[in-house]
């Protein structure tokens, strides 16, 4: 027997949420049914919330989200359930999703939803103009004592910083790396040669270095070293003796023989 559309739709949704969970710090949820049907969503982040008159940061959010039984065709029911200050969100707690509350597209994935849920809780979405807080609305468009967003972070922050560690890893490495190109910068002495033109030159090397005693020098072909890229040049000059001058009379009766 196949599943019905629904029944797919709601073992994808439950899917993304936790690969979602595992490329965050932030999101994490519970579910009823099977497949889920009934979320209770949790956010570990800054947001606002009013209390005695006075605006200040909480730092967790949870939301219940319903998929009825017409979901993904019509809108998941959803509430806040902890407290929250927020333009878009009412005072017991019904969320304003814009164009989405009277427009719901069933392609919109519950990752996506909770993606934008998220950025409301941390007030880096929100709308002043159709409030469902008008209090709170009018608050977020006058104050100045909150910088906005109240929380940095993305929904997956885990994976944007994979991407970021991963990106700069990639510069480090193109930037460290030798390069081939007719271009490229001096490279080290060795680091162009050849297997034998190195062995050559670690060869000559050992004998330039050797004891003076050592056997006679050999005499590597110079043609057939160019040809692999290395050119060996090696020359001795022997400096003539200095001659040293004459002894100087040592009294002014004495001879100096020169010869």
């Amino acid at each position: 027997m196949h599943d019905s559309p629904r029944l797919r739709r709601l073992r994808n949704d439950l899917a993304a949420l936790e690969r979602l969970r595992a490329e965050s710090t932030v999101f994490d949820f519970r579910t009823q049914g099977e497949p889920p049907h009934h979320y209770r969503i949790n956010f570990r982040g800054k947001g606002l919330q009013r209390e005695h008159g006075k605006v200040k940061v909480v730092a967790a959010h949870q939301i219940e989200i319903k998929l009825g039984s017409s979901y993904p065709r019509s809108m998941p029911e959803i509430r806040w359930l902890t407290p929250v200050y927020h333009p878009n969100i009412s005072e017991i707690g019904m969320v304003c999703l814009g164009g989405y509350g009277t427009h719901w597209v069933p392609s919109v994935q519950l990752d996506e939803l909770c993606t934008m849920l998220w950025d409301m809780a941390r007030y880096h979405n929100y709308d002043v103009r159709s409030p469902y807080n008008r209090d709170a609305a009018l608050w977020a468009g006058n104050q100045t004592s909150v910088p906005f967003p109240t929380d940095p972070r993305p929904l997956r922050d885990i994976r944007e910083a994979r991407g970021r560690i991963e990106m700069v890893a990639a510069e480090i490495a193109a930037t460290t790396a030798p390069r081939t190109d007719a271009g490229s910068s001096p490279r080290g002495f060795l680091s162009g040669a050849g297997g034998a033109a190195t062995d050559r030159v670690r060869r000559f090397l050992d004998w330039r270095n050797r004891p003076i005693e050592d056997a006679p020098r050999p005499s590597p072909t110079l043609a057939a070293a160019a040809e692999e890229g290395v050119v060996i040049l090696d020359a001795n000059v022997d400096a003539p003796r200095a001659v040293e001058p004459p002894p100087a009379p040592r009294h002014e009766g004495d001879i100096l023989f020169i010869e």
